[in-house]
């Protein structure tokens, strides 16, 4: 009953917005005709596009999909394939009782490989190493780990990549073939207890050199954060089914994915994972510390392997708020995120559309493009309330939330299941926010920071060169911003 009086009461907010106008106002093609008309233009573009996923989606989840893997079961069990089932698992600085229920799930995927299994966690900290050990011996009593090896590797804190390379390494010893799988799992992240039988069925088909699954989120506090993930998730299961159906997702989620292992431990495959970098004209060579999972798939993009999506196979993932504020703990989320992205698709773009499929092209294109787009329209509103007349902001503001809350049914009706009223507002801020976030990191590629870590990204000659490239980076962003802002008031004739 409260759910339903609450997105009543956000109805009842947009039809008193809508009352404000002044009559005749929409008319008024002189104050802002033009203003509604860049506004409309690209909310149909942006809306356009948004269908075509959703569309995408749709045949990639009831049809595609559903053959795509009748054909590789099929094919697995008629094959009589083998499949030793390697997992790669980073454990730093997580919650002890995050860590006993990520391991305990851990043991039980690995116990039901019916190939064996083989264990390899990298760990800084002996009191990881002692509770894994502890966690691994109280599980024999419950399941059969006969036919599971446990392999602690115990490392210096120089960071994930180190951990992973070191780690790829040590499986590489093992000589694994070509039916074998590797999962990469994060220290936080619960696998699937089939994870191994529902997936290397999928390796059958010859190209595919990695999948990933859908993800779902432990957070025990009920607040905006919590509602921000899920929310996040949500959109994440349509765009990834829409890319699904080119069977070339646009990651491969660090928290939990699977890779051919006989490719996963190439020594090329491992160095771009150890030793990452861009060579930016202005920045100079950038070394990647965070985004692994860039990497990787920027390293199965480039040599022409496909990467699946498993949209009936879930990851959870325990989830904990960085900062004291929901809009603090986004800001650095997204930080990170988007300077992931944006420091790997410039060079996924310079691919060959053919190669990778124009689909994809054209995907990794638009997350470029949509952060100037998805601020022209708030930028417009602005501009022409401060200069012609405040009677549009109530006009975009019910726009927006009436938009928004149509792109969460639509999304819930993709999940199957219903949102609370706090994600159109959620919906809005994530768009605009990250927009502003996505300039902000485009201009300054070489800031880096791991959420849990105090460590960031070394660009030393001397001090002084670094504060004159963040200074040189500020005026680059401002200029962008400065050139948008005055083509935005030419199309709005201000």
């Amino acid at each position: 009953m409260f759910t339903i009086l609450t997105h009543l009461a956000y109805f009842s907010i947009i039809i008193l917005l809508g009352s404000t106008i002044p009559q005749g106002y929409l008319g008024n093609v002189e104050n802002v005709g033009s203003t509604l008309l860049i506004v409309g233009f690209l909310g149909a573009w942006r809306y356009t596009w948004a269908m075509i996923n959703f569309v995408r989606a749709i045949i990639f989840r009831r049809m595609v999909f559903p053959a795509r893997k009748a054909l590789a079961f099929r094919r697995y069990r008629n094959w009589k394939i083998r499949t030793h089932a390697y997992f790669l698992i980073t454990s730093y600085m997580v919650e002890p009782q995050v860590t006993v229920q990520v391991y305990r799930a851990l043991f039980l995927a690995a116990s039901r490989s019916k190939d064996g299994a083989t264990i390899v966690s990298s760990v800084v900290h002996g009191a990881d190493e002692r509770l894994i050990r502890q966690i691994y011996e109280s599980c024999k009593a419950r399941m059969d780990l006969s036919n599971v090896h446990l392999n602690i590797d115990r490392i210096p804190a120089n960071g994930k990549r180190d951990a992973l390379a070191q780690t790829l390494r040590i499986i590489g010893s093992y000589l694994p073939t070509r039916n074998d799988i590797l999962v990469f799992v994060d220290g936080d992240t619960s696998v699937p207890a089939d994870i191994v039988e529902q997936s290397a069925p999928h390796f059958t088909y010859r190209n595919v050199g990695a999948l990933t699954t859908d993800e779902g989120v432990l957070i025990e506090k009920k607040n905006l954060f919590r509602d921000w993930f899920i929310l996040r998730f949500n959109q994440r299961q349509v765009m990834m089914c829409s890319m699904g159906l080119s069977n070339r997702v646009l990651t491969l989620t660090g928290r939990m994915s699977v890779f051919r292992a006989d490719l996963a431990t190439k020594p090329e495959f491992i160095d771009q994972v150890e030793e990452d970098f861009l060579d930016h004209w202005r920045l100079g060579r950038v070394k990647f510390l965070t985004g692994d999972d860039k990497s990787t798939w920027y390293w199965l993009l480039r040599n022409g392997y496909e990467m699946a999506y498993l949209p009936d196979v879930q990851a959870l993932s325990a989830e904990t708020q960085p900062r004291e504020t929901f809009f603090a703990s986004s800001r650095v989320l997204m930080v990170r995120w988007f300077g992931n992205m944006m420091r790997t698709n410039g060079r996924a773009l310079r691919l060959n559309p053919r190669k990778i499929g124009f689909f994809t092209w054209w995907s990794i294109l638009d997350q470029r493009m949509s952060m100037w787009t998805t601020l022209t329209g708030p930028l417009a509103v602005f501009l022409t309330a401060v200069f012609h007349s405040p009677a549009i902001v109530p006009l975009y503001i019910a726009w927006v939330m009436l938009t928004r809350y149509f792109f969460c049914i639509i999304i819930a009706l993709f999940r199957g299941e219903w949102f609370p009223i706090s994600h159109p507002p959620i919906l809005y801020f994530s768009q605009v926010f990250g927009a502003a976030v996505k300039t902000f990191v485009f201009f300054r590629l070489d800031k880096q920071k791991w959420t849990r870590q105090t460590s960031t990204g070394k660009r030393i000659p001397v001090a002084i060169d670094a504060r004159l490239k963040a200074y040189e980076s500020t005026a680059h962003h401002a200029v962008a911003i400065a050139f948008l802002t005055i083509a935005i008031m030419f199309l709005t004739k201000v």
